[in-house]
């Protein structure tokens, strides 16, 4: 990318012009289904509660990596159903399919379990693509997706039972015949084998739900009643990028607090002190109505449809 991306604009218009299409297919699918678009602050006192979450500072606030706390509190006060196409910003690094500052449409529907959210994304997609995706030399047909559980992905592309060894990181390295690096916990090990192992394998000539994540992978997430193991998140694939993120949101503000402190210790332990937490948000979970909720990179949904191969070709200003 040039040092002067406005010189590029010119051989990027196609894909951008898709991309306003593509807006303005979102907001009809939306509006038509009875939501409310809304805007939340970008700055603001807390932007998140994860673990490895690295925020951008912004004088006394932070520029937030989500607006999840926000939407929140306006689902406590009766707003919804709701969405929004915000900016976020992520302090990691550039890639072919990450900008710090990117696009996130993020919506909420009311008394909704996951089947429900994710027959609606998927809908979204079918309403504002074409039935067959090509990007970064992978084609997906967009007609009837696959379902596939975390534990089920690991034991059919890493060998291992992920539910059986949660928490002892030397049983999930011999199962999968991995070597545990020096100071790699379970978590570090987890997340190796689900980028090295199997999210080469999802989302590629179908679309691909993987859902029932282990729980400690799901701060804000509902556990399943079913099996308390695993949390009620899904995440969705198309041409081989991981697109969305979805919850069952948890609406018991005593447990998203006990989880939040964990978190906190974690993370300041690694990173150092940062933002005081958001009581204000605590609060509005004890008020939640029942919903389920998801993120989507509105980036890589236009490189989709634009068949583009760099989320910088998507950008009207990319800074590289």
């Amino acid at each position: 990318m040039s040092s002067q991306p406005w010189r590029t604009l010119p051989g990027r218009m196609a894909p951008l012009r898709r991309r306003n299409l593509l807006a303005a297919g979102v907001r009809a699918f939306f509006t038509a289904r009875g939501y409310t678009e809304v805007e939340t602050p970008y700055a603001v006192p807390a932007p998140g509660e994860e673990v490895h979450l690295r925020a951008r500072p912004a004088g006394r606030l932070w520029l937030h990596t989500s607006p999840e706390f926000a939407m929140k509190k306006l689902l406590a006060g009766g707003a919804g159903p709701i969405f929004q196409l915000a900016r976020v910003w992520r302090e990691e690094p550039w890639s072919a399919t990450h900008a710090p500052e990117f696009t996130m449409l993020e919506w909420y529907a009311l008394h909704a379990d996951m089947g429900a959210l994710m027959a609606e994304s998927f809908a979204l997609l079918q309403a504002v693509l074409p039935p067959e995706v090509t990007c970064r030399g992978v084609t997906t047909r967009l007609d009837a997706p696959e379902y596939l559980s975390v534990a089920e992905a690991f034991s059919r592309f890493a060998g291992a039972d992920v539910l059986a060894t949660a928490g002892d990181a030397p049983a999930l390295a011999a199962q999968a015949g991995a070597r545990l690096r020096e100071g790699e916990d379970w978590e570090d090990l987890f997340f190796r084998l689900l980028l090295e192992r199997v999210e080469p394998h999802l989302g590629r000539e179908r679309a691909t739900f993987l859902t029932h994540w282990p729980a400690a992978q799901a701060a804000l997430a509902r556990r399943s009643p079913g099996d308390p193991r695993v949390a009620e998140r899904f995440e969705l694939y198309v041409c081989g990028m991981e697109l969305a993120n979805a919850f069952v949101e948890l609406t018991d503000a005593r447990e998203q607090r006990a989880r939040f402190i964990a978190d906190r210790a974690r993370r300041h332990a690694l990173y150092g002190p940062d933002w005081p937490l958001d009581e204000t948000f605590l609060e509005a979970v004890a008020a939640l109505p029942a919903c389920a909720g998801i993120a989507l990179g509105f980036d890589r949904l236009a490189m989709l449809a634009a068949g583009a191969r760099r989320i910088a070709d998507v950008l009207w200003l990319p800074d590289e």
